[in-house]
Parts: structure tokens; C-alpha cells; sequence
């Protein structure tokens, strides 16, 4: 029987009870610390934005680049990669979402934490154009005449801020150093190997995943609610392509559970940290809604850790 442990608390004191190389495998999608979502992370904030603009911007009008972003995250998830090397088995691999101008600091935690970089990911799906025209600062500009201030308009025509709309998502795949050769470390671990088998189009599975956004699985599955949630599939394929079944699975920010039911659904043991209690609650309902479809889930909850915030 395969059985989940959700912690309603801060991964970053949470994941220090987890015993040394005991995590087969790590997924997780961190905040990306752009627009608030930091490790200050206030839902109610963000939906307000999300509401007022459509999207969650990424960056202000005018695309004033803020490099204290990219510090930030990587001075975020330095101390956790050292936890999640330490908590996997040699060999173990370790998969970080992040976002496209913030990349690099997360392989860099990662690399200075001891990990092995082994590729980049991509998670390809159609995202919304964010680029910003100039005609309105233009139009502001009280330093141009009205002609002057047309001719610019008309030689600016098509031309905006640098922000190509999203169609990929990176993801970085560290890998926890191995023991001896890669089948001597199999043989004691069963991990350190990739599962060319799995695919998601028939074809030798590849470094960039094309799988439509979703925020709803399945008819029996909760409507999701959350402003970053992945696609269970997708999950399901990366989960697939590096464990075995009854091994297991950690999610250090499992937010509204798609990991999670990514893992339970394949059979694979899943450890999940979510700080915010709407979150937690929501994870756990879809947790428990796989009972009802007849999967053998052993459930252990322990919230007791940090009290999460309300």
C-alpha cells in the first residue's frame, strides 16, 4: 500500500525531520519570486493583481528589470537545496520549475548545493502575451510636440518592451551525485537512471514537454484555484521517467497537490510541505477523492510543525 504524509508547515524547518537519503525523488515548483510570489507569499494579494490586470506581470511598466528578483530566489533556495541533497539517495534526481529569466539561480543553488546538472527542461504550453507598447509614455511626454510626438508613435508601431509571450517553462534537472558506476548505484538504490520508455507522443522522450495547461483532471478531481498549478500529467510523465513504482516522491511546496496526485496516481509514495492552509486543505481534499476511486492511499497528516498562515 503506498501512503502520503502532508505537512501543513514551512518546508524549510519541515524538511529537516526528514532522515538522510531517504527521498527517491524531488518535484517542485518554488516561488519564483516575481510580483510578490516570494517567501512572503499572500494569496489574497496576488489574486487582487491578477484580477486587476489579467495576468501576474512579471515585471512593472515599461519593463524596468529588477536584479534583486533573481538574488533574492537564488539566496531563497541555496539553503533548501543543501536539505534536498542531503534527504535524497545518491543518485537521486532533483526537478525545480522556475521561470525564464531566473533560470540561472536556480541551477546555481542547486550546483553550489553539490548537485550534478544534468539538463534543461521545458514545459511547453501557450502562455499570454505580456509585451507593454510605448504610446501611452508617449502620449505622457511632455518634452515632444504633437507631431513629434505622432511620428514616434508611427515609428514604434509593433515595437514593445522585451517580453515574448511564454510557450516554455523552464525546469532544471540537478542530479545528487552517485555512488560508483550508474548500475552499481542502481543495484543499492534503484535510482540514478532514466526511463526512456516513458513518453508522452510515442516517440524517445525528449527535453521539452508539450502538455496543455489544466485546472481541472479528472470529474472526480477538485477545481483548482491557484495561480501556478501544474499539469498532473505532466507530473505524472516526469515522475514516471525517473521512479519506480513504491519508491518516493517529495514535494517541498506542494501548494493546491498536483504533484501529489500525480504520484499517488502512479503508485509512488508522495511527502508533501504546504504553508498555506487553503492550499493544504485543497491538497488534502484531492488526496482524499482517490480514495473514492478505489486507490489503495494510506493517509498520515502532520501539521503540527509551524502553524501555517491563515
Amino acid at each position: 500500500m503506498i501512503n502520503y504524509t502532508l505537512y501543513n508547515a514551512d518546508c524549510r524547518q519541515g524538511i529537516k525531520t526528514l532522515a538522510d537519503s531517504s527521498i527517491d525523488f524531488i518535484v517542485t515548483d518554488p516561488p519564483y519570486f516575481i510580483d510578490g510570489m516570494d517567501d512572503n507569499w499572500n494569496d489574497k494579494t496576488l489574486a487582487r493583481k491578477s484580477a486587476k490586470s489579467g495576468v501576474i506581470g512579471g515585471l512593472p511598466v515599461g519593463m524596468k528589470f529588477d536584479r534583486s528578483q533573481g538574488e533574492n530566489l537564488q539566496r531563497f533556495l541555496e539553503p533548501l537545496c543543501k536539505e534536498f541533497i542531503r534527504v535524497l539517495k545518491p543518485g537521486g534526481f532533483c526537478i525545480i520549475f522556475s521561470q525564464g529569466r531566473l533560470y540561472h539561480r536556480t541551477a546555481m543553488a542547486l550546483d553550489l548545493a553539490g548537485f550534478e546538472i544534468r539538463d534543461l527542461l521545458g514545459w511547453k504550453y501557450e502562455g499570454q502575451a505580456k509585451a507593454f507598447s510605448q504610446t501611452h509614455f508617449i502620449r505622457k511626454d511632455k518634452t515632444l510636440s504633437e507631431k513629434e510626438k505622432q511620428q514616434l508613435i508611427e515609428e514604434l508601431d509593433g515595437w514593445k518592451t522585451p517580453q515574448l509571450k511564454p510557450q516554455i517553462e523552464p525546469m532544471t534537472l540537478g542530479q545528487k551525485p552517485k555512488e560508483g558506476t550508474f548500475v552499481e548505484n542502481w543495484r543499492k538504490y534503484h535510482v540514478g537512471l532514466v526511463n526512456t520508455k516513458e513518453t508522452l507522443d510515442g516517440r524517445f522522450p525528449g527535453t521539452l514537454m508539450d502538455v496543455p495547461k489544466s485546472v481541472r483532471q479528472s470529474e472526480t478531481d477538485t477545481k483548482i484555484e491557484h495561480l501556478t498549478v501544474k499539469p498532473v500529467r505532466l507530473i505524472a510523465h516526469l515522475i514516471r521517467m525517473f521512479t519506480l513504482e513504491g519508491q518516493t516522491v517529495l514535494d517541498p511546496f506542494t501548494g493546491s497537490g498536483s504533484h501529489g496526485v500525480a504520484a499517488l496516481r502512479n503508485n509512488r509514495n508522495f511527502i508533501g510541505f504546504e504553508i498555506e492552509k487553503k492550499y493544504y486543505d485543497i491538497a488534502d481534499e484531492r488526496f482524499r477523492n482517490l480514495l473514492t476511486i478505489g486507490f489503495a492511499i494510506s493517509a498520515k497528516y502532520n501539521p503540527s510543525i509551524k502553524p501555517a498562515r491563515s
